[in-house]
């Protein structure tokens, strides 16, 4: 007998899951089907391990730096062998959490992978869902009124490289490396590529990185571009910019070697590895779209600002529709997606009220606009900008690189955009995100009275800088 649900969602990733249980707790019979494991890529090959191994890989760094705070460490070595069990244990705890948490939803899981099927017996609409096991168990179909496609992404390839998993590596495959290499080529200066860097660095790597572009780091603010290369230069890295690969040239015996053209010219490169790190690309192949009137632009799923395809019965939400491409940007948007379903009215999501972060050393975090941006759109903005070496706490804890940059709407005094670079900014952006989310003028960031010493401070004093009235600079 074929099984009616209320939701079916697609994909049981982070924003697939926290859909599910919203979904559960406003009444409705949900059905998961994923074809792996339930926390999807976050959580298994994406953002927790990589930064388990990244907390890994600043400890070292600590141990290796701790003379300067009195403590005498005779000899330090890293048995990477344990970073990589570290790494699996915190995802199968949190591999267990998740698993427990839709069960307490009473949420059915399915483990295949789920087609979308054209109007039929079971159903008038596009949406009957097709379970495939391929292990010769027969298809198991499933009837809801609402689908959630949240299937996310994939790591982006160059089609000149075949990922071989050896010498050529995709971020999912670096994370598994069982031991490593003396020397890494990495392809790509966005977040994954700098956070491999910064990380393979720390725990004594040479890193190489080539990016295609002028900069790395393109989204964020351009201070911060700049400072986060100077500091990773400062630490070791290596950059080649408006560089180009020379696919032709590369050569695999038990090392590569491969030729990259700047301004016509080659210089020629050896590592143990390459990762290629060029951003991700949508999973929506294969999903039965074309049994829909789904719309897809450059792969991906076109919809509305509730996340309603064409089909208004089904939704997409997460990496397959692109956006920022963010675990809590997809959980939010699932959430809105089964308020909608559930006509509760929910506020759509502003992408100017969204933090991202960049969890390399130094750590990078931002909301809203870059000054650049700004400028584009013809605000009249000023900017305050504060440094943390004029922060005590920062001087405690031996970490003084970095600053904060609020740039403030003149007209409305409202904070148009707040970039950070430094130690702990990823934990830091939240108040900026409250203050984002309020409309908050620095004025009244100003007048907030903070904690002493703490790092915190750093967005008093910035707020004073819009005007120049900063105390301790």
């Amino acid at each position: 007998m074929t099984k009616e649900y209320d939701l079916v969602v697609l994909g049981g990733g982070t924003g697939g899951y926290v859909a599910a249980i919203r979904a559960s707790q406003l009444g409705m019979k949900v059905a998961l089907v994923e074809k792996k494991s339930v926390g999807g890529t976050c959580l298994h090959s994406g953002c927790i391990p990589s930064k388990v191994l990244l907390k890994s890989a600043e400890a070292y760094r600590n141990v290796k730096e701790i003379a300067e705070f009195g403590v005498d460490v005779q000899t330090v070595s890293l048995n990477f062998n344990n970073v990589q069990n570290r790494k699996n244990k915190v995802v199968r705890q949190l591999h267990n959490g998740v698993t427990q948490l839709l069960k307490k939803a009473n949420i059915d899981i399915y483990t295949g992978y789920g087609r979308i099927l054209g109007p039929s017996i079971f159903s008038p609409m596009s949406g009957t869902i097709s379970i495939e096991y391929g292990d010769g168990r027969e298809n198991t179909m499933i009837v809801p009124k609402h689908v959630l496609i949240a299937t996310g992404s994939k790591p982006r390839q160059l089609t000149e490289f075949e990922i071989d998993g050896e010498y050529i590596l995709d971020s999912a495959d670096a994370l598994n490396l069982k031991e490593l290499p003396a020397s890494v080529i990495i392809v790509g200066a966005g977040v994954i590529g700098i956070e491999w860097a910064s990380m393979l660095c720390d725990f004594g790597v040479e890193v190489t990185v080539i990016e295609s572009s002028s900069d790395i780091l393109i989204h964020e603010d351009y201070e911060i571009r700049r400072e986060a290369e100077r500091l990773l230069e400062k630490r070791g890295v290596t950059f080649f910019k408006e560089a180009a690969i020379d696919v032709n040239s590369l050569t695999i015996e038990n090392s590569l070697s491969i030729n990259v053209m700047m301004d016509n010219e080659p210089t020629t490169l050896q590592a143990e590895k390459l990762i290629v790190a060029i951003g991700r690309e949508a999973n929506i192949n294969n999903l039965g779209l074309e049994n829909t009137n789904i719309v897809t632009e450059d792969g991906l799923i076109q919809t509305n600002e509730m996340y309603q395809t064409k089909e208004k019965h089904i939704y997409a939400i997460g990496d397959c529709i692109g956006g920022m491409q963010l675990a809590h940007v997809a959980s939010k948007e699932g959430v809105i997606a089964v308020e909608h379903m559930a006509n509760k009215d929910p506020f759509p999501l502003n992408s100017l009220n969204i933090p991202s972060c960049v969890y390399a050393y130094p750590e990078i975090s931002r909301i809203g606009l870059t000054e650049q941006k700004a400028k584009e759109k013809g605000f009249n903005f000023k900017v305050g900008k504060f440094p943390f070496r004029g922060i005590g706490k920062a001087l405690v804890n031996g970490e003084t690189d970095g600053f904060v940059k609020i740039i403030s709407d003149q007209d409305s005094g409202d904070i148009l955009g707040i970039h950070m670079i430094g130690s702990n900014v990823t934990e830091l952006i939240s108040e900026g995100s409250l203050a984002k989310v309020l409309d908050a003028t620095p004025w009244e960031i100003s007048h907030t009275v903070h904690p002493h010493p703490a790092l915190s401070e750093v967005f008093v004093e910035a707020a004073l800088a819009v005007k120049g009235e900063q105390i301790h600079g």
